[in-house]
Formats: C-alpha cells, structure tokens, sequence
C-alpha cells in the first residue's frame, strides 16, 4: 500500500508521464511538418521526457517498499537514484539537442542550408506548450513542497526548464516567420542550454543526497542547541548524519560526568535520542555514544565539532579519505 506521500508523488509522475507522450507526438510530428528546429527539438525534448517518467514510477514504487533485513532504513534511497537518473536523461538530451540546432545554424549562415521559416501552426503548438507548462509548473512545485520527495522536486524543475525553453522556441518561431530563419534553430541551441542547466542542478542535488553530506553547519547548530536543553549532556565532540531518501539518521558522541553509573549514563543517551527524533523533521534514527566529559572538548565550536568527526572517521577507514 502507498502511503499519502507516495500517492502524490504518483500523481505528479502519471500526469507528467501522460502529458509528455501527447507532447511528444503532437510536438516532434508538427516540427518535421512545419520545418521548425526549435520546435522539434523541443519535440525530441518531451521524448526524452517519458523515458524518465517511466523510470521515475517505476523507482518510486521501489521506494515504497518497506524495510527488511538488509535495508534496515526502508528503500528510500532509491529516490535519490531516480533524481540521479532524470538529471542524467536531461543532460544527455540536452547535448544532443544543442548539436543538432547548432549544425543547422551554421547551414543556414553559410549558405548550405535554405529555410523560409516554419509553418503557422508550429507556432501555436509552441504557444499551447506554453500555457500547459506554466501548469505543470505550478502544480508540480506545491506537490513537490508537500513531498519533500527529490523525485518530484526534479520533476517540477524539469516542467519549468521546459516552459522557458516552449518561450524560447516560440520566440524562435516568431521571428524565423519574420524573414530571420536562423533565429528559428538558435532558438533550440539555447533551449539545449537551457535543458542542460536544469539537468546539472538536478544532477548535483541528488548526488549530494547520495553521498550523504549532511549534516550542513544548520543542522549541527540546530543540534548542538537542542542538546543544551538536556540535563546532564555537558558536551558535543562528534557528530555524523546520513540522508536515506527523506530520512536522516544521526550519529553523535557526547561527554558526561564521569562519575555517573551505565544506566544514569545510558538514561541521558536515551532523552538525548528522544529530543533530536521528536524535534528534527525527518529524523528517522539517532545513535548516541557518551564518555566522560574532557577539559579539551569544553567550548568546541562547531566547525571543530565536524572537523572532529570526519577525523575520527577517516582513522577508521583510511582508504576513503586519501
């Protein structure tokens, strides 16, 4: 069974899926007819758009999967995967796309290629992109908001990189119209850069999600000041989060006063897990490993907090930090 956030992270993938194949059709169909390379490339565009689509529904309900023995923190990573292969789709289209429009803008300027411009019609089918787009935009975003899901955070990223490039290509179509032909396929060069910026950014957030950088210089601020609300945590000397999909999992190590026993010791752990879980979004697990406070973890700062844990890290597992 789905959950609510997994229904409406289906939603915002099954309309984009049917919106796009009807796009794609209508869109690479009427840019061959009506000799437009911008709106053929935005054609090949929407292509490209619902072989992701199909990727990211099928990921999504891998990641509904619930937790099992060998992921103990359910399956949610695979949507950060799936972030990962839609940034991947767009970059690749994009440098497709540029080359193509490129090729056909230095055929016109040197002479070896002839074109009147496109076709009225290739213009309203830019237009009714337009207006569809600003839509999904729209839609797509609050759904993402709601989600916290980066599989739809990308996707709403996607719709608005598409419904500025429908602008550009229209833009292109108009003028070409006009007695400017080349216009008509620089148009799609720029909607390939454009497509390829979205694709980037998509790219670098999933993977930072991947990778696990976390906690940021917030997160251990917000931690650290939660901590001081619980008695007998004196200090913070480490600390280490990990991203699982939409969950984070924190590990941290605090000082106490030694002369407490194991359960008084292991009392103060358990309100400190208690605390971040019920105060942090998202916190799906916190580990807490505590020892007697030392004089040279008094006043740490922060930034000596994490440069502490990425040391103690790396004496663990050399190799990952050469």
């Amino acid at each position: 069974m789905f959950n609510d956030r997994d229904k409406k992270s289906l939603i915002a993938i099954n309309l984009g899926l049917g919106i796009n194949i009807l796009l794609a059709f209508v869109k690479t169909l009427f840019g061959i007819m009506g000799h437009s390379p911008a709106l053929l490339a935005e054609g090949i565009n929407s292509t490209s758009d619902v072989a992701y689509y199909i990727a990211a529904s099928i990921l999504v309900r891998l990641a509904s999967k619930p937790a099992d023995s060998d992921h103990p923190y359910g399956h949610r990573q695979m949507e950060s995967i799936a972030s990962v292969l839609i940034g991947s789709f767009v970059v690749a289209t994009a440098v497709a796309v540029f080359w193509d429009s490129f090729d056909k803008v230095w055929d016109i300027m040197d002479g070896r290629a002839v074109s009147e411009g496109a076709q009225p019609f290739a213009l309203w089918v830019a237009l009714g992109t337009v207006a569809i787009k600003i839509f999904l935009t729209l839609y797509v975003r609050r759904l993402g908001r709601e989600t916290k899901n980066p599989i739809v955070e990308a996707l709403a990223y996607d719709h608005r990189n598409d419904l500025f490039s429908a602008s550009a290509a229209s833009v292109g179509i108009f003028l070409g119209q006009r007695g400017l032909p080349w216009v008509d396929p620089l148009a799609g060069a720029l909607v390939a850069l454009l497509i390829m910026r979205t694709g980037i950014f998509v790219l670098r957030e999933s993977s930072t999600d991947l990778m696990g950088v976390v906690p940021s210089r917030d997160l251990a601020e917000r931690i650290a000041g939660l901590l001081k609300e619980v008695p007998g945590a004196k200090q913070l000397e480490e600390l280490q989060a990990h991203r699982f999909g939409p969950h984070i999992v924190i590990n941290l190590t605090i000082g106490i006063d030694g002369a407490l026993s194991v359960r008084e010791g292991d009392i103060i752990a358990s309100n400190v897990e208690t605390k971040l879980a019920n105060s942090i979004p998202n916190v799906r697990r916190v580990h807490v490993h505590y020892h007697p406070a030392e004089r040279q973890h008094e006043d740490m700062s922060i930034d000596e907090i994490l440069k502490a844990s990425q040391k103690h890290a790396s004496a663990y597992h050399p190799e990952f930090y050469e």
